[in-house]
């Protein structure tokens, strides 16, 4: 993933305005300098000022009629239901470790839930919060937002990414879930070149998990070698040390380029004092041992002094103010609402696939003015492309309306590729068939076979296009065709669920193809009903979240800002050493 952010061409024409290949035309070359204007331009750190064409995209008509209304309905009470379950679950995950955990937290350790120290860092106290629900339903428990808080907000104007533990669930134990969405979140800051944040306050790894947690590639210790390849990318990271770092979260901060920690309740050490006492002999305060005293004037692990948790933050907001960005004036006056109420995604959501609408309802209540240039329109029409803007972003949408046949998948290579080369990001929204297409005669085997090579065809574009992707489920993500319309496995820059999403091999109540005996139909069919559900989806960290249908136009403008701030980091592609302590 690294390598592939370095050499994206996407990458190295939005990092840098004026980067052109060697097949840009010789006349926008200056004779003196040899350079390209705009190249010139970046390279001296000035700004380029351009203007986007204007848009010129006729009008999505798409209002409800009464012929919906039945299946609007349903879709309307399903996805209500849905709603009352993701707020259960948003509560649940709020009390973090439970009222006891929480009283401890603040009342004996003098410290801040982690939802204050966010909002106290962030510009208006507002943050993005990715995988909410991770940890959740696991076999080994409930881990509340798997023990650590993860997501993207604003310092002073620049998008960061946060990794932020909390304390309140087993004391900041880290489960394997926790590791997990540690490293997604790390993944997250290095596809899209953001600064990190860590909030560290951990007990270390829950020990009776270790083998779950430590020896594997993308386990425990990946973390610090992403902190290293991070930093060689010239992504930014800083840690603030608000509580314990013991055993391994001691190297969290020590990796970090720049650290600040907290007088007290911030220790940082390998052993505790309980340790020390069992090889020793010697009894020593944590304060004594590994405490932000010792560290800011002994050690030197630590870069700046807090007293107390506020100055701390203050601190950090200082520290992301030092990093070499040029921000744009925000202008948002401009961007069109949709001509229609995008409360009504609530009835658009199928409760299943066959209660599925024309998916340019859904299009008309997501971009910019109702406005889509629909490209190939007659064509494969079991999927619909074409352009649009989304919160002022342009944008490639690749939707699905139907089976993806041979001629839909011939038409999203078509259209994919067309996107890559014209470096426009790339929206999927996901609702594939509920199984696969079974083959009963020769003719139905060579159209199988014929669909079979285009949909290879389309998840090769999609693998290799190089501009940023993001997906929505708003339906079923099932199958192969799962794949093609850039799911989990084929690396999208964000992929969301909607909170009636089904995510599995093939939808329930469609299990005959798996099993022949009725029994086993039956028990199979039970085990997809749970197992498919997007809360089960989530819990498990194979999203990046469940979001409301109302919510999504604003979670897709948000993430196309953040993917866009790259463009605007002045130092940035010089690969060099990883910066390391004293």
């Amino acid at each position: 993933m690294v390598q592939n952010s370095l050499n994206s061409s996407w990458t190295k024409g939005r990092l840098c305005p004026g980067y052109a290949s060697s097949q840009s035309p010789l006349w926008n070359v200056d004779p003196c300098t040899h350079r390209r204007p705009e190249l010139a331009a970046c390279l001296m750190g000035t700004s380029v000022h351009r203007r986007r064409l204007p848009s010129a995209f006729p009008v999505l008509d798409e209002a409800l009629q009464p012929i919906h209304n039945d299946v609007f309905e349903a879709n309307l009470r399903n996805s209500q239901a849905c709603q009352e379950r993701y707020i259960e679950y948003m509560k649940k995950v709020k009390k973090g470790g439970g009222e006891n955990a929480v009283k401890r937290h603040t009342q004996r350790n003098k410290k801040m839930l982690v939802t204050d120290r966010l909002r106290m860092l962030f510009d208006d106290g507002y943050y993005f919060e990715l995988s909410p629900f991770a940890g959740m339903g696991l076999p080994y428990g409930d881990i509340p937002s798997a023990g650590c808080l993860t997501g993207i907000g604003k310092i002073n104007g620049l998008w960061c990414v946060f990794i932020a533990n909390d304390a309140t669930v087993s004391g900041g134990t880290a489960y394997p879930i926790t590791v997990k969405k540690q490293l997604r979140a790390q993944d997250v800051a290095i596809q899209n070149r953001l600064p990190c944040v860590y909030l560290v306050d951990s007990g270390g790894a829950f020990l009776p998990l270790q083998s779950e947690i430590f020896p594997d590639k993308n386990q425990g210790g990946r973390t610090f070698y992403n902190e290293a390849i991070m930093s060689a990318m010239k992504i930014p990271q800083v840690a603030v040390v608000c509580g314990s770092c013991t055993a391994g979260g001691a190297y969290i901060p020590t990796m970090a380029e720049e650290t600040v920690m907290v007088h007290r309740i911030g220790t940082i050490f390998l052993g505790g004092p309980p340790l020390v006492k069992a090889a020793t002999g010697e009894e020593v305060s944590p304060e004594n041992l590994g405490g932000a005293t010792l560290h800011a004037e002994v050690s030197g692990c630590v870069d700046h002094f807090a007293s107390v948790e506020k100055e701390a933050y203050e601190t950090t907001r200082n520290m992301i103010s030092t990093l070499n960005f040029e921000l744009p004036e925000e202008d948002e006056a401009g961007v069109e609402e949709p001509l229609h109420s995008v409360e009504e995604l609530m009835g658009l959501a199928p409760q299943d696939y066959d209660h599925s609408l024309e998916v340019k309802l859904i299009l008309s209540r997501l971009t910019d003015g109702s406005k889509f240039q629909e490209f190939k329109a007659r064509y494969g029409t079991t999927l619909v492309t074409g352009f649009a803007r989304i919160g002022g972003h342009q944008v490639g949408i690749v939707a699905s309306n139907g089976a993806l046949t041979h001629n839909a998948s011939l038409k999203g290579s078509h259209f994919v590729q067309l996107c890559d080369q014209r470096d426009i990001p790339l929206i999927f929204l996901q609702n594939t068939v509920p199984t696969p297409e079974r083959t009963l005669s020769q003719t139905q085997a060579e159209t199988n076979t014929n669909r079979l090579k285009a949909q290879g065809s389309m998840m090769s574009a999609v693998a290799c296009a190089s501009v940023p992707k993001i997906t929505i489920v708003i339906g079923g993500c099932h199958g192969a065709e799962s794949y093609a319309m850039c799911g989990r496995s084929f690396d999208p820059n964000f992929l969301f669920l909607w909170p009636n999403a089904r995510v599995s091999l093939v939808a329930p109540g469609h299990s005959a193809a798996l099993a022949q005996e009725e029994e086993d139909v039956e028990k199979i069919n039970k085990r997809l009903e749970k197992e498919s559900s997007a809360f089960f989806s989530s819990g498990r960290l194979w999203d990046d979240g469940v979001i409301l249908p109302q919510d999504t136009r604003k979670v897709l403008s948000d993430c196309l800002k953040i993917i866009k701030q790259q463009e605007y980091q002045l130092s940035k592609e010089k690969i060099r050493t990883p910066l390391l302590r004293m």
